[in-house]
């Protein structure tokens, strides 16, 4: 066990709480970005010739799932996602 005071062992309903306060916040951040209006915003000042990354299909489920996340990860390395270091950069 760390020596880390912050550590304690998550108890189940800690647990679902979490999950519900995670998508509570992502279903929330979602709404928001939806109601973007994308003419409003101004132009990048950066131009490149590819500016949005290619989207792939992936699993999709009601309830967040640690499971289809790295199922959906294109690059994972056993418990960790490997996040992409500016592939799309020219």
């Amino acid at each position: 066990m760390p020596d880390n005071f912050l550590f304690h062992k998550v108890s189940e309903k800690e647990r679902e709480e979490i999950k519900r306060e995670a998508k509570r916040i992502m279903d929330s951040f979602s709404k928001k970005l939806g109601r973007i209006d994308s003419k409003k915003l101004k132009e990048s000042l950066i131009e490149r010739k590819q500016s949005d990354r290619q989207e792939e299909e992936g699993k999709c489920d009601n309830n967040f799932s640690r499971e289809i996340m790295f199922e959906n990860a294109p690059n994972k390395n056993d418990d960790f996602i490997v996040a992409e270091k500016g592939s799309w950069r020219e």
